[in-house]
């Protein structure tokens, strides 16, 4: 008698489900052997998944639990991807046990049985006692403990675990677990009896064994602080503390001590309530090269013309910052060919001489390319041509890998993209599937859009301007054209963003000092390399001998030449009023008590060089200009100014730098200048020891300016502390102030010492209070021996 093949496929499939329901109720035991490729077919032949069948579950719907699998009917059978599913299913803790089978069919199929021990019973009650400081729901997420979910002893357990872990990281060392309920299979409940234990805070902070560099400076590169005037801060992290020790070895074996080992030292007061945190350091040598840095596996271009790259040589101590730049050189050079290379640090240590290590470059090359299309992706708000004129890459060019790390940088530059601390978090541009055959590569550039709007309050007084409030709006993302088409565009924040515009709005108020401004600036006006900007403001100012106030507008085009040079032109137009003159102050005052139209067209350039615009230790900026004015009064003005700086002692790890700051300005306008647009010199950033505007040619104690400004200053900066924040300056400012450039009479002089201190909580620009004593004078000059500047903005 024959059978209909389905229906023996049918009695197949019955036999299954009975051996697979049996299955449920072997030992707990019993492990379930890895699925493997189903021998029906031939070898290499694709075996495809005709059902996926779940069974013995209980508390999940069958819904729930398919909606987690990578394994789905139709699907080409992946024996690691079913292992996958199991453990994806275990992770969630909800079940006892699953267990993969397989039941094979004709014509190369196959269908998937998971079967599912479910844990007896289900949480009914939650109980989190003696839990003050962490509410219920916060320990529901560490736990993963919900109320109507399968109760798993092992899962209440861990949550034990992980409610002492996040006591400690809050301080509370001595804090602890016990599981009342929840510890058995047939528990209903869960209770948690929790002893948070009081806070330990970090009395001090101690190094033993450090030689390389002071205490201070280990100190700059741990996160753990000790606590404040026995008050702030200083709660105990021991994992910060455990990865404070990692940190102090990489920082000392990027300095060369490749053999360097730190441990730490708990020493507890009688309360427990404080601990001293020590820091044992064992340097090790620290490694010399014994020879230039070798490469080796190079295709492109010969091993001895990359070494000439090389800026490591022998004899130096090992510098991981110079071996980095090594690496980024060859990868540079290669990859402006077309070719993505890696480079591979190997040391090579001499066992007969310690303390002696070759460097290798291994270098791994790919094919050439060329760039096929470029996605960006992240971009919710912000345009995708904001986003590709920062990538210098172009579809059909040869791709060049350089330029795609100059991407990342540009990307970030712009202020647009998170950016997290440890550099996980950041724009990147990848190249999609490199190992794909083909001459074209499809670029990925993925992004993650951040808060680019501000709102800034700050109040600073200092000796030039008095005391004077911020108030300061800012979008960095700005989008003149995006006006909004409902409510919720302004609510969700979507209008006038996305084409990486600025825009700002300044309101500060003063004694002395008021302005008001608007601006916004297009830094890629249709996308070229021109910028665009434009401002309108009103500003008032109280002097000695007048009061002025100007209300006006500029519009500005700007271009950046390369890494160092910038070019820029301008014009504005104001009306200049200059009130409350005394009748008896000199003629360059009364003559101009009014209103006066003023329209200047300037132009300028600047090379910068610095290392850093706000404590630069290293490079130059020169800025030349000129501006031709019109109106009331017409008259060319011109000045030039030169910074540069000089490191002439730093520490072994090139921190706490001394630096030599010199700065020079020749300023210069024509005979028919107004008085509002003379030149003035004293104050702070200018000549220390004078007042604000007291140095210049005077009538009758009436400081009336001059048409030729040159002042010079010579400064030495001398850090006091370990993380630089704190350093003294003593100066030389000199220069003069004449009515012109051929009646330089009287050449000043003064000498001074500073303190500045950057205090990150009160913004970027430091507390500066400097003491001036003028060597040589002239008649008429106001002195000033205190000079100073403090601002906070937040």
């Amino acid at each position: 008698m024959t059978r209909h093949p389905r229906k023996i496929i049918g009695i197949i499939r019955f036999a299954g489900v009975v051996l697979a329901g049996l299955n449920l109720f072997a030992p707990r035991d019993l492990v379930a052997q890895p699925p493997v490729a189903p021998a029906i077919a031939p070898r290499g032949a694709k075996v495809f998944i005709a059902d996926v069948v779940i069974q013995g579950n209980r508390h999940l719907s069958t819904q729930q639990i398919m909606a987690q699998l990578g394994t789905k009917p139709g699907n080409e059978y992946e024996p690691h991807q079913v292992q996958e599913d199991v453990r994806k299913l275990m992770a969630t803790r909800q079940f006892a046990q699953v267990d993969p089978r397989f039941e094979t069919l004709p014509e190369g199929k196959v269908v998937i049985y998971f079967l599912i021990k479910d844990y007896p019973s289900v949480v009914q009650k939650v109980v989190y006692q003696g839990a003050k400081h962490l509410s219920d729901e916060e320990l529901s997420a560490l736990t993963s403990v919900v109320k109507g979910k399968p109760l798993s002893p092992v899962t209440n357990k861990l949550g034990c675990q992980a409610i002492v872990r996040k006591y400690q990281e809050m301080g509370r060392m001595w804090a602890g677990c016990e599981l009342i309920k929840g510890a058995e299979q047939g528990d209903r409940e869960v209770i948690y009896n929790i002893t948070e234990g009081p806070i330990v805070k970090v009395r001090s902070i101690a190094f033993e064994g450090q030689k390389f560099v002071s205490a201070g400076v280990l100190q700059t590169h741990i996160q753990s602080s000790k606590q404040l005037i026995g008050l702030f801060g200083g709660t105990f992290n021991p994992p910060m503390a455990d990865n404070d020790i990692t940190r102090l070895e990489e920082y000392y074996k990027g300095h060369g001590f490749l053999d360097a080992r730190v441990s730490r030292e708990l020493r507890w007061t009688g309360d427990g309530k404080q601990v001293d945190l020590v820091f044992h350091v064992n340097e090790g040598v620290r490694y010399q090269l014994q020879s230039s840095p070798q490469v080796v596996n190079s295709k492109t271009v010969s091993p001895e013309q990359l070494e000439q790259l090389a800026t490591s040589k022998p004899g130096e101590y090992f510098n991981e910052a110079k071996t980095n730049q090594d690496k980024k050189n060859i990868e540079d050079y290669i990859g402006y060919m077309g070719r993505e290379a890696r480079v591979n640090t190997v040391p090579i240590f001499n066992p007969d001489v310690p303390g002696l290590v070759r460097l290798q470059y291994e270098v791994s090359e790919r094919a050439p390319a060329r760039v096929g299309q470029i996605h960006v992706v992240g971009n919710e708000r912000t345009k995708q041509n904001v986003v590709l004129r920062q990538v210098p890459v172009y579809p059909g060019q040869v791709l060049s890998y350089p330029d795609l790390r100059v991407a990342e940088r540009n990307l970030a530059r712009i202020d647009l993209f998170e950016i997290s601390p440890d550099g996980a978090v950041r724009p990147t541009v990848t190249v999609i599937d490199p190992d794909t055959p083909g001459e074209y590569k499809d670029l990925l550039v993925q992004v993650n859009e951040k808060s680019t709007g501000s709102l800034l309050f700050g109040v600073g007084v200092n000796s030039d301007l008095g005391l004077t409030g911020s108030l300061v709006l800012t979008e960095r993302n700005f989008d003149i054209t995006r006006l909004p088409t409902s409510l919720d565009d302004l609510i969700s924040g979507s209008a006038f963003r996305g084409a990486g515009q600025e825009f700002k709005a300044e309101a500060v108020p003063g004694t002395q000092l008021q302005r008001y401004s608007m601006s916004w600036r297009e830094p890629h006006l249709f996308d070229s390399q021109v910028s665009l900007g434009t401002q309108a403001y009103y500003y008032s100012r109280a002097f000695n001998e007048y009061t002025e106030g100007r209300t006006g507008g500029r519009v500005s085009l700007g271009r950046k030449i390369n890494d160092y040079w910038y070019g820029n032109v301008s014009a504005r137009a104001e009306n200049v009023g200059v009130y409350n003159v005394a009748p008896w102050e000199p003629t360059e005052y009364t003559s101009v008590i009014g209103n006066n139209f003023l329209l200047g067209l300037r132009a300028n350039v600047t090379r910068d060089s610095r290392d850093s615009p706000m404590r630069p230790t290293e490079g130059s900026v020169i800025d030349f200009s000129f501006e031709q004015l019109f109106g009331s009064f017409s008259a060319p003005l011109f000045s030039a100014e030169y910074n540069q700086y000089w490191t002439t002692f730093q520490r072994a790890d090139s921190s706490g730098r001394h630096v030599v700051a010199l700065r020079s300005q020749f300023s210069w306008a024509g005979e028919n200048t107004p008085v509002y647009e003379k030149y003035f010199a004293g104050g702070f950033r200018s000549m220390r020891g004078f007042q604000f505007r007291g140095v210049g040619p005077s009538q009758n104690g009436y400081m009336t300016g001059g048409d030729f400004m040159w002042i010079n200053s010579l400064e030495y900066q001398l850090p006091i502390k370990a993380n630089d924040q704190i350093y003294l300056v003593g100066f030389c400012d000199t220069g003069t102030v004449e009515q012109s450039i051929s009646q330089i009479t009287d050449y000043r002089v003064s000498l001074g010492v500073g303190v500045r201190l950057m205090v990150p909580m009160m913004g970027q620009v430091p507390i500066a209070l400097d003491f001036g004593f003028p060597v040589n004078k002239a008649p008429g000059d106001k002195e000033q021996m205190f000079n100073f500047w403090v601002g906070f903005f937040r």
